[in-house]
């Protein structure tokens, strides 16, 4: 969901009035600035043009977070619900949740399981922040679409799947890449806001647990499938590595399909 926004600088002048003695009492004051005059006495304007650059650089912040102005369309481009598994294929008792935001989540909601994302936004917030290690350098690809999806477990804890869909396939694997380099550099110190556990990793997916300063822990898989990374991650007070593997094959078959 992509919304431009226009700033507009408005000249705005205080005129005062004053009696003929007060004028030739009080000298006259030298304005600061000259505005030069035109034809008909018409002052043009100045306007502040916004960057209408698409952005490139998923490892930073978007100059405009993403806006809860209206519900969220519950497909994203071609990225649709056909793409994320099922929910009795991710675990016993799982199921889909309708989650209704608002303004405390910063989001409307639709009515729906899944929601489309501002791309840059979701991209970049799926990236670890608040750790202890030293973050890699360089930037990261930005995906064309993003949808997210809700799940609750058979434990009724909440799950969130999230669909990023990139140009091409170099362009997921450039992001998977440096994603997983994150996480590793991430840390695993109780001090820090964010700590992050390995479990497991192959050329195409991992496994790991998030553990968020003074919140219950996520198990989170990544799959890397052609032109598309997702990120899977369900709240569990004792995370599974053997769930973690299991969710895998059910992703990989949908998460690129057309």
């Amino acid at each position: 969901m992509r919304v431009q926004y226009a700033v507009v600088v408005v000249a705005a002048g205080l005129l005062t009035a004053c009696s003929p003695t007060q004028a030739a009492d009080k000298p006259a004051a030298t304005p600061e600035l000259s505005i030069p005059s035109t034809v008909g006495g018409t002052v043009p304007i100045p306007t502040v043009t916004p960057n209408t650059a698409k952005p490139t650089d998923a490892a930073k912040p978007p100059a405009v977070p993403e806006q809860a102005t209206a519900p969220p369309p519950a497909a994203a481009g071609p990225v649709t619900s056909k793409n994320l598994p099922p929910a009795d294929k991710l675990g016993t008792g799982w199921k889909t949740y309708v989650d209704e935001g608002g303004a405390e989540a910063g989001w409307l909601g639709n009515k729906t399981w899944t929601r489309q994302r501002s791309a840059h936004q979701a991209a970049y917030e799926a990236l670890p922040v608040g750790c202890e290690g030293r973050m890699p350098a360089g930037s990261l690809p930005v995906p064309l679409h993003a949808l997210q999806a809700t799940y609750r477990t058979g434990s009724d804890l909440p799950a969130t799947a999230l669909l990023l869909r990139f140009a091409n396939q170099k362009q997921a694997a450039q992001y998977y890449t440096g994603y997983q380099a994150r996480m590793t550099a991430c840390g695993t110190s109780k001090d820090a806001q964010l700590a992050v556990e390995p479990l497991w990793s192959e050329q195409d997916a991992a496994a790991q647990v998030r553990r968020y300063a003074g919140a219950e822990p996520y198990a989170e898989t990544v799959v890397h499938q052609g032109s598309t990374v997702a990120l899977l991650a369900a709240q569990d007070a004792k995370p599974s590595a053997d769930w973690a593997h299991s969710v895998v094959p059910v992703l990989r078959a949908v998460i690129d399909s057309a």
